[in-house]
């Protein structure tokens, strides 16, 4: 059967025809001979002309954490020089010993809160909502946790920090290195507020923090004594679940409201 000649053939079923088309998703016409794909798919692809990779640029191989020995010897000296935590985040802001700053962080981020509150919350590291305002816990976590402590009533009444002060790229888990070489900013943060009581918000936090290898699920809920040196006075520390991990799972907010009323009645304990 012959096809009817273009010309007899009404424009507005071509224009009809057209348009559906299109609503198909088709952006190309049929070629004139036919391609065999399936002959196409069994040839082997022609090996690319070999090229010399360009060298990084020199103030990317400048730019590196140093060995993990020499940046916890830079970072004890710049966070004793520190005497308040203006001058404390200054120093971390130009300490070059954690990889993570080299890694796609914006800036570091040191802390929010409340310095002379009696409770310190330390997270584990900044995720990108941290990275571009500058304060942890600022996310969709950090507000779970502000929702948390204000029903607590601890809202105002904390002061909230991690235990890496750039985010990890892809929001993945601070690694113990990276953890090791912010410790003592940590540890300074800790002396010059001085808190009563420690809330570590997470497994990676609480295993950092406590030098112990149990998950979170093991350690939430359970006092510890934390002193940054055998001879120093012990704080108590308490860990529980992070915010973020309640979002992921909210039947597990029961267990983490029941830490803070643990925390509560020990911080409103004369004793």
């Amino acid at each position: 059967m012959n096809a009817p000649a273009i010309d007899s053939i009404d424009p507005r079923a071509l224009e009809s025809l057209l348009a559906f088309w299109a609503d198909v998703g088709a952006d190309a016409l049929l070629l004139d001979e036919p391609v065999d794909r399936i002959a196409e798919g069994q040839q082997k692809p022609p090996r690319p002309a070999a090229s010399r990779a360009a060298p990084p640029p020199p103030a990317a191989v400048a730019r590196v954490a140093p060995a993990a020995s020499d940046a916890a010897e830079q970072a004890r000296k710049l966070a004793a020089e520190a005497q308040d935590l203006a001058t404390l985040e200054v120093a971390i802001a130009a300490f070059e010993g954690c990889g993570l700053k080299f890694e796609g962080a914006r800036r570091a981020v040191f802390s929010r809160g409340n310095p002379a509150g009696p409770v310190m919350i330390i997270g584990e590291g900044p995720g990108a909502e941290e990275d571009s305002q500058g304060a942890p816990f600022v996310g969709r976590a950090g507000k779970l946790l502000d929702r948390m402590l204000k029903a607590a009533g601890l809202e105002g009444r904390v002061f909230i920090t991690n235990t890496v002060f750039w985010r990890p790229p892809g929001n993945r888990t601070p690694t113990p290195v990276e953890q090791m070489a912010c410790q003592p900013f940590l540890e300074r943060a800790i002396a010059l507020v001085q808190p009563r009581l420690l809330l570590l918000a997470g497994g990676a936090a609480a295993k950092s923090v406590l030098k112990r290898e149990e998950g979170i699920l093991s350690l939430r809920g359970r006092w510890f004594d934390w002193a940054p040196e055998p001879d120093v006075p012990s704080i108590p520390a308490l860990p529980t679940l992070h915010p973020a991990f309640l979002l992921r799972q909210p039947a597990a907010k029961k267990r983490a409201w029941s830490d803070l009323l643990t925390l509560i009645e020990r911080l409103e304990d004369p004793g």
